[in-house]
């Protein structure tokens, strides 16, 4: 089989003649990497001498080192080359019509995780409408989706539930790449930019992250392994509630719990068998930072035996149920703000609609197992058929 090589590499060799004398920025961050881990900005500076003039950095800043939630990046520069940095996840999370007059071509290479809720997707959105009213010309340098391009999970969001985790009706685990979304967007809201992608070659869409034989740099401080983004499309569920995600461990979203669970009974509960290439796994363990932080939580550590099988979105909703279920009085959802929204409860943004929280404040009427299968419904051929229309 042929050498993947990612939109990156192909634009570097390809482009050079078309875009000669032309102004570029380009949004990127620490995980806009070639092969050889050398970032974006370097090899796009050697292959248009002179002509990267502005980059742009998302949540989490320019080196992925910002925690999550509203902790801001200023703007800073790059001093390798001397560029501007401007942070769209500040007081702006678009690039201002100043940023775009000063360029004629704005390049997008971020490693997205594959899930709805990361907000790289929406940041790239609201690059594409910044530029459709200035007229800017977007390329889009396309990397693997690491969940692969066959498997969806978790329902659309419903109309007025959309914010910053989530601007239109896709499902929570997408199946689709940067590039893709944003064909898919351009579509489907109408934004008329003159958009462009480079394509990532010889990769299969099912193919998981290993098969790309690449290697994972963290997109963000809780995304430290390509396996921490099988489990996420479920388990930043736990974002809207107050139990641990595993923020403050060293596996962010592979364990989660808080003081007043007993993980034995949590897993005898759950049934530990009943999930597909997952092992659950009784631990007990203290936060140094976030949620709990400094005591110590009881809980579950999730194993990946088999990527491919793992379906986290059912798993975390089944989980949230028998919580609530085990510990009615000490299990709570949150309040906002989260993620810039001020009025709706964080757990109905990240579901995409109040269904999940109504299941969660009432009581159950319902196995928890049999009620989490009804609350992950999606249409998938509908799905499928969507994003085949735009891309």
């Amino acid at each position: 089989m042929s050498t993947l090589r990612i939109g990156l590499e192909v634009f570097a060799e390809s482009q050079r003649d078309r875009l000669s004398n032309t102004r570029l920025g380009l949004l990127m961050n620490q995980a806009s990497v070639d092969h050889r881990c050398r970032s974006a900005c370097e090899v796009l500076a050697e292959a248009f001498p002179r002509q990267l003039k502005l980059l742009f950095s998302p949540q989490h800043g320019f080196w992925s080192e910002q925690q999550a939630n509203m902790i801001e990046s200023a703007d800073t520069r790059y001093g390798k080359l001397d560029l501007p940095v401007c942070s769209l996840y500040s007081s702006t999370r678009r690039p201002s019509p100043q940023h775009l007059r000063d360029i004629d071509v704005l390049l997008i290479d971020l490693q997205d995780t594959g899930t709805r809720v990361y907000t790289f997707i929406w940041t790239m959105l609201e690059c594409l409408r910044a530029a459709a009213e200035t007229g800017t010309e977007v390329i889009v340098l396309d990397r693997p989706n690491p969940l692969g391009g066959r498997i969806v999970e978790g329902p659309l969001i419903e109309p007025g539930f959309e914010s910053f985790v989530g601007g239109a009706a896709i499902p929570m685990r997408h199946g689709l790449t940067m590039g893709e979304l944003a064909r898919l967007l351009n579509a489907e809201l109408a934004l008329g930019v003159r958009l462009g992608v480079v394509s990532t070659e010889n990769s299969e869409a099912s193919e998981l992250w290993p098969a790309t034989k690449r290697l994972w740099v963290p997109p963000s401080p809780n995304m430290p392994r390509w396996e921490t983004a099988v489990v996420y499309p479920g388990q930043v569920l736990l974002e809207g509630t107050n139990l641990s995600e595993g923020r403050g461990t060293t596996r962010p979203f592979e364990c989660c719990g808080a003081p007043w669970i007993d993980p034995y009974k949590l897993i005898e509960a759950l049934g530990p068998e009943a999930f597909p290439g997952l092992i659950l796994q009784p631990i007990r363990f203290r936060p140094t930072f976030d949620k709990w932080c400094g005591e110590i939580c009881g809980g579950v550590a999730l194993h990946i035996t088999d990527a491919a099988a793992v379906r986290s979105f059912p798993f975390t909703v089944q989980l949230l149920l028998t919580v609530r279920q085990l510990y009615p009085r000490e299990f709570r959802l949150l309040d906002p703000p989260y993620e810039y929204e001020t009025i709706r409860r964080p757990i109905d943004i990240l579901y995409g609609s109040s269904r999940l929280r109504e299941a969660l404040c009432e009581e159950p009427a319902t196995e928890p197992c049999l009620l989490a299968h009804e609350l992950c419904g999606l249409d998938r051929g509908a799905w499928w058929a969507r994003t085949a229309r735009c891309l």
